[in-house]
């Protein structure tokens, strides 16, 4: 097993069962929701503002375990077992938000940004093997948790056109994911504007 798959395992207590060293399946009991260090229960599905975080250090906090922090965690904790089994795929949600930090959402692209250094460690510590790490990272979604962008107007992808692509994505194994496609080249170039040039944008 990976050396970097043995540490850094969930402060909470994770049991992995039914890892089936020929099969596919390894499940981890998920809960619903989290609590974060302030005690505070905070459902996985609720959305935090960027101006919240910034006005609140408690809800940047939980912004950041919420939606970078704790998806390491348990991924790590599915790895430690599928790494025994030698087989498996590890798919994780990052976003085309975690590619290059923006103003109006800089605390969740940050917490994003960890998932895709995460993943593309992890990635590291299986090549060769026969456990896959992909990383899906999709636009936003015409899904609950975008309600609020929709009512403002935002152009959503449906869900029933990137589905599909993420499934297929996962399936093939494929290291990283962008839904829908098109983000790919958007945020490359993103990615590679100079900062000087990026910083005069008042890009969304």
């Amino acid at each position: 097993m990976p050396r970097c798959a043995q540490r850094c395992l969930p402060r909470r207590s994770f049991v992995a069962s039914d890892a089936r060293r020929r099969g596919q399946l390894c499940t981890v009991p998920i809960r619903p929701e989290s609590t974060c260090r302030s005690g505070k229960t905070v459902q996985t599905t609720e959305t935090t503002s960027q101006s919240d975080c910034q006005s609140d250090l408690q809800s940047c906090r939980d912004a950041l375990e919420i939606n970078g922090v704790s998806l390491a965690l348990y991924a790590e904790a599915f790895a430690k077992e599928m790494g025994k089994a030698n087989h498996g795929t590890i798919a994780l949600i990052g976003s085309v938000a975690g590619d290059r930090g923006r103003k109006s959402n800089y605390v969740y692209g940050a917490a994003k940004g960890l998932v895709t250094r995460y993943a593309q460690g992890l990635q590291h510590c299986f090549a060769g093997g026969g456990v896959k790490v992909v990383l899906i990272k999709p636009d936003s979604t015409d899904a609950p948790m975008t309600a609020h962008l929709k009512g403002k107007g935002a152009k959503l992808a449906s869900v029933e056109g990137v589905a599909p692509q993420i499934v297929e994505g996962v399936e093939l194994g494929k290291p990283v994911i962008y839904a829908p496609v098109k983000w790919w080249l958007i945020m490359m170039t993103i990615r590679h504007l100079p900062a000087f040039v990026f910083n005069k944008m008042d890009i969304l």
